[in-house]
């Protein structure tokens, strides 16, 4: 990564098209690519990631590998081997994470558009952290093959740019068969709205003043499910036999979050995935009547760095992992200044392929707010 902590720049002159950032946890032909962790770093693929692989063929050219959390576990890119992703807007933030990196990038300008990675709000957190646009689709929208993994079922790829349209057009690349939906008026759907209260208050203010901009709308009870046991046991899958052999080289933070996840029993993974069926039930039930509902991407601005996910991780992930659970397409959406002048972010959700319904509201409320 290049000594600021965002990118491995490629030469423009070679990538002709329009300028795409990638997150190094996606594999690129003949280009080093080391998930953020020392044990790769001199790792070159074979072959390109599928979305990379879409995207250079839809116009897109990657113009640099972007900074990320360690192995994309984690919240804020503070990474201990490639170093701490800047927050273009607010020096000493984060930039959010994991995709951290393509989320600085764009606020940078250093890229038109970037793709990233959300398993538990990868994409969401930085692209409220740094005031840009991300979108993470239905489960499976896009294609996985050739990211590496962090929890398998809560893997999603998806894109990240500065508007809402761009997002859709790079979605339209990296998601055969993806159509684009428009929206007359914001008056022709109606909208739930679920945690406007539990942020700090201008991060509420500008989220419920977002929620105003739909004139059908109305708050619900909207619940968080406990299934981190799930999440740590499928982290635990992926990194059992690599930590084993490589423990040594995993940044300090991350061993320890790989440790509790190595440490979750059969009978908790179990619980949990029972529990995540129940809350996907419920959650279809409790959508019935709306169309989209409508949060607070992050219950705050930017966080400073140097306080680590650890601590941060909980309070982050608290709007973004449920959407996970649940698969469902999710869109962050910067909606004005907030505490210290920094973004705040609302979060449009949609039920399993409304990805054109969400990112038609979410242009539409952009031209708003």
């Amino acid at each position: 990564m290049a000594a600021d902590g965002i990118f491995l720049a490629i030469p423009e002159e070679h990538r002709p098209g329009i300028r795409l950032a990638v997150k190094d946890l996606l594999d690129t032909a003949g280009l080093r690519t080391t998930y953020g962790s020392a044990v790769f770093a001199d790792y070159v693929p074979a072959t390109s990631a599928e979305s990379v692989r879409l995207a250079e063929s839809g116009g897109y050219a990657n113009v640099g590998k972007t900074n990320l959390h360690e192995f994309a576990y984690g919240t804020t890119s503070e990474n201990q081997h490639f170093g701490t992703v800047p927050n273009p807007l607010a020096p000493g933030r984060i930039a959010g994470g994991s995709s951290g990196g393509s989320a600085a990038a764009l606020a940078a300008s250093l890229a038109d558009a970037a793709l990233g990675t959300d398993s538990g709000g990868s994409i969401r957190i930085p692209a409220a952290c740094c005031g840009v646009v991300g979108f993470k689709p239905t489960y499976e929208l896009v294609s996985a093959v050739g990211c590496f993994p962090l929890a398998p079922s809560f893997d999603h790829v998806g894109p990240m740019a500065r508007t809402v349209e761009e997002c859709v057009a790079l979605l339209e690349a990296i998601a055969p068969g993806f159509t684009p939906a428009e929206l007359g008026s914001l008056e022709e759907i109606e909208v739930a709205t679920a945690w406007t209260d539990e942020a700090d208050p201008l991060v509420v203010q500008r989220v419920r003043e977002a929620a105003g901009q739909f004139p059908r709308s109305r708050s619900v009870e909207w619940p968080r499910p406990a299934i981190s046991a799930l999440f740590m046991r499928e982290v635990a899958d992926v990194h059992r036999d690599l930590y084993a052999e490589n423990g040594e080289l995993y940044g300090e933070e991350t061993a320890v979050k790989i440790e509790r996840c190595l440490a979750v029993s059969d009978a908790e993974a179990n619980l949990a995935e029972q529990v995540r069926v129940e809350y996907q039930e419920r959650c279809l039930e409790l959508l019935d009547g709306f169309d989209l509902l409508l949060t607070p991407t992050l219950q705050c601005v930017a966080p400073h760095t140097g306080i680590g996910d650890l601590a941060l991780r909980e309070r982050l992930i608290a709007n973004t992992l449920p959407f996970n659970t649940l698969g469902w397409p999710a869109l962050a959406l910067p909606c004005g200044p907030a505490e210290d002048g920094l973004p705040a972010s609302v979060q449009l959700v949609g039920r399993p392929g409304a990805d054109a319904l969400v990112l038609a509201a979410g242009s539409r409320l952009a031209s708003l707010i």
